[in-house]
Order: structure tokens, then sequence, then C-alpha cells
């Protein structure tokens, strides 16, 4: 379901879904009054077997579709795709979130989601020593033939994805921004090489955001958080506060089953009572790369 950001027609398609008029739909579910993932989750658990056009006039849903196209034509995504639920290439590995979504828009590669993926996420605002401690991982991760995942935010998340990519790795990028927004401005290069060299991905609904304030918007961010978990084999955190965002990832990780690393310097912080919380939960405390590989990849750990 690949598109390019030019209209084209709604007309009957050889295929029996129309990728467009569902993304248009999906997208005018998201205009609705109070609409939030938990809304529209149990929406269609409510009813499993609908696709985004059964709750949407076609008028709506093409009207929404154009709007959609219109943006990414303006903001010079070219080539993108989506990933809907009940059809094609849905990674069914996203029906572990609490509040699945039902589409996800996408640039570059898909084919990345199906291999073995790892996510390294923290702090916006890290320390010198966790930058560091990010690109090792990463690096590491890259030379045992894993997808490092992360969220193209400022910090540890710019660590993780440059150090990859400077090591001839495979990366992917879950943003909390649509494909048509930047955030921050400075991952611009970034955020164009991977959606053109590896894989960017965005559950963000692209008319809602643009129609709310920043601070509304700011709740996209710890939501790509679950995602990102759910694509994942496990996730590794590097560094973070006792809010930071970061923690919304530990639970999903939790909730879905997925490995959950969290690095021994955020146990030696006095200050912070999350790492302890988690470690009673089943998180493992990483002291050395050993103890993710003895979870990733027993076999090759004991030889």
């Amino acid at each position: 379901m690949n598109f390019l950001s030019s209209p084209s027609s709604f007309g009957p398609a050889v295929a029996p879904i129309s990728p467009l008029k569902e993304m248009g739909a999906y997208e005018a579910l998201w205009l609705e009054q109070g609409a939030t993932f938990k809304t529209i989750a149990d929406r269609f658990a409510a009813d499993p077997d609908a696709m985004p056009s059964d709750f949407v006039a076609t008028g709506m849903a093409e009207s929404c579709a154009v709007a959609v196209l219109d943006r990414f034509r303006k903001a010079s995504v070219g080539r993108f795709g989506v990933r809907l639920h009940h059809a094609g290439d849905y990674p069914l590995k996203l029906r572990d979130a609490r509040h699945p979504v039902e589409m996800l828009y996408y640039c570059g590669e898909w084919e990345l989601t199906e291999t073995r993926c790892v996510a390294i996420v923290g702090s916006r605002k890290a320390s010198e020593e966790g930058l560091k401690r990010a690109a090792q991982i990463s690096r590491e991760l890259v030379k045992a033939d894993f997808t490092v995942v992360s969220g193209l935010a400022a910090g540890i998340d710019r660590a993780a994805h440059t150090a990859a990519l400077e090591a001839g790795g495979r990366t992917i990028a879950v943003i909390g921004t649509p494909l048509d927004s930047i955030y921050p401005k400075e991952n611009r290069d970034l955020q164009d090489q991977i959606a053109r060299d590896f894989l960017l991905i965005s559950q963000v609904p692209v008319l809602r955001y643009a129609r709310q304030a920043p601070p509304q918007n700011r709740l996209f961010f710890p939501e790509r958080n679950v995602t990102m978990s759910a694509l994942t084999d496990a996730t590794i955190i590097v560094e973070a506060s006792d809010t930071s965002g970061t923690l919304t990832q530990a639970r999903a990780a939790m909730h879905q089953g997925r490995h959950l690393f969290i690095l021994n310097s955020c146990f030696e912080r006095a200050d912070l009572k999350w790492p302890a919380k988690f470690e009673e939960m089943g998180a493992i405390r990483v002291r050395s790369m050993d103890d993710i590989w003895s979870t990733l990849c027993p076999t090759s750990a004991s030889a």
C-alpha cells in the first residue's frame, strides 16, 4: 500500500480494500470530538472485523484523504505507505498493545519490521555518559545483526540512530509527529535519511495534529512508545528520570510480554525509584552486554 503524495481515483480498485479510502476514514475518526487511541481502539474491539470506512461516510473519507495528500505534497513527502489492520503486511504483533492502532503511516523499507529489532530509548536531555552508552549499545546490536529502533528525539534516541548508521547497520524511527512534521528541527537530515534508506513510522493522525495546539500534540509522543515496544523484541533504557515518557515504553514492554533491559547506571542513582520497581516486575539489570545477549541470544552467549 504505497502512494505518491498526489491525488488518485477513489473508484473501483482491483483489490477489495481501497487504502486511500481507509486512510481518509481513519483520519476522519480522529477528527471526531473526544477521539483518542483508547476510544478508537475500543470502537474496533467492539466490531473486530470492521475497517475504518465502516464508520465514516465515503465523501468524508475521500475529503480527508485528499487533505492528507495535499499536506504531504506541500511538505515534499514523496512516496509513502500505510499499514491497515486486516490488510496486507500489518504486523500482528501490534495487537499486543493495550490500545492497538488500526493504521500506520511509513516511508522506506517496511520489510525491516520483519528483522530482529531492539529499541534503545532514554532521556532527551541525556548526560554525556548516557549518550556514549547509547551509541556503544547501538554498535553492539548492529554487530549482532539487530535492527536498532528508537524515537528520533533529541538525546538518547539520536545517539542510537546515528551510531547504528555509522556502524553500517539498520535503523527504524517511530516518531511522535506525522510524516510531514519534524521534531526536533535539528533532526531533519537524520529523519530524511532514515525515511529514504531505512524506515520511518508514524501513527499520528495528520489532520488532527495540524488542527491542535502543541500542548495537545505532545500526548502523541508517549503513545508512539507503546507502538515502538510492540514492534520490537526488547527495549533497552539507557537513562530516564522518574517522570520521563520513556517509562511509558517500560510499562508497555511489561504488558506486551517484551524483554525490558535497564542499564545498571540507572540503579546507581539514589534519586530514582523506577529501576527497582521494574526489576521487581521482571526487567533485567544490565551490567554488561552479556546480560543482554544471554536473553536475546542465549546460544551464542553460552558458547
